[in-house]
């Protein structure tokens, strides 16, 4: 079957390392279910792959991708949820959780095998491409906001980094769910994206907000750090999910955390119930994931170098049929 693959490892230029032809199909194992790939989308996660976080050599050639939708061997249209052994299902008792392509070929795909377990129904609302955005940007972004940083209706919340996967999911959602929403992006034309999606307010990064706010969705890193400490009100949730511009800060504010009894907390993907429930939303509000370029499987080279440029605003899908 024809794919997209990590065939090198390469810390400095990772597209070194990305090919494309074929590999081979998935073979059938007890408790598991082969998709047919009808769409995927990029993550950073597939560009850290290229430079081997996450991804150690001995396991290459690896097929990329974590997220897809498609039909499974029944005919039902699903999409997947991209943690493997989460609760144990379909692999053995002493296996750590991971995600797709750390151990297991992943959906830049014709088809892709994973635990009939990590297989849910798509939304009739939802068109594959889109369902394709939500297991991992969008669920990141509906753990950190709803359950990392605790936020309700009316509350404020900060969004660093506006155009990236996540931030704008995060914009869309806390929109939807009745937040007050700020967003920030060092472009114009990105901070003008953010308010039409839904921010009360884009300004530049580092810019002082009109308010501090309850929660900060941070996934930008070494570079908004400090604005994202001294953007919270007393008591206020900084959840993190990333580190686009590194993870060391010059300053880490550790005086302003514990005088203002800041928390900080760390965030990963989400679970199976949070992607129901992100799915139930998404057919519930008509929200739908921001889709910045879809693209045949044979271009994903364009969408990976798209990605690794920062030009995005929103997700990068991949068709496969």
């Amino acid at each position: 079957m024809f794919a997209v693959y990590a065939a090198r490892i390469d810390r400095d230029r990772p597209l070194n390392g990305l090919e494309s032809g074929e590999r081979p199909a998935p073979e059938a194992r007890p408790g598991w279910s082969t998709v047919d790939v009808k769409a995927a989308s990029l993550n950073h996660h597939d560009l850290w792959s290229l430079k081997g976080v996450g991804l150690s050599e001995d396991r290459l050639p690896m097929i990329l991708g974590c997220d897809a939708a498609g039909v499974d061997e029944d005919g039902n249209e699903v999409v997947l949820h991209s943690v493997i052994g989460q609760s144990g299902h379909g692999v053995g008792p002493f296996e750590p959780r991971s995600i797709l392509t750390e151990r297991y070929p992943g959906t830049f795909a014709e088809q892709v095998a994973v635990p009939t377990w990590n297989v849910l129904p798509k939304p009739e609302g939802l068109s594959f491409e889109e369902a394709a955005c939500l297991p991992t940007a969008w669920l990141t972004a509906y753990r950190m906001l709803f359950t990392n940083a605790g936020v309700r209706p009316g509350d404020s919340v900060l969004v660093q980094g506006a155009g990236g996967g996540v931030a704008t999911a995060a914009i869309v959602l806390g929109k939807a769910a009745g937040l007050r929403v700020f967003a920030t992006s060092r472009d114009e034309a990105r901070r003008k994206r953010a308010v039409e999606l839904g921010a009360v307010e884009a300004l530049e990064a580092g810019a002082r907000l009109p308010q501090r706010v309850d929660a900060v969705i941070e996934t930008v890193g070494a570079a908004t750090w400090s604005h994202s400490v001294k953007s919270l009100r007393p008591g206020g949730t900084l959840v993190i999910s990333g580190a686009t511009s590194g993870d060391r800060p010059s300053h880490a504010e550790l005086t302003r955390i514990f005088f203002l009894e800041l928390k900080v907390v760390g965030s990963t993907m989400g679970t199976k119930d949070e992607l129901e429930d992100l799915l139930s939303f998404c057919a519930a509000t008509g929200v739908r994931p921001v889709i910045d370029e879809v693209l045949p499987l044979d271009r994903a080279r364009e969408g990976f170098e798209r990605l690794e440029s920062g030009d995005q605003f929103g997700k990068i899908v991949l068709t496969a049929s």
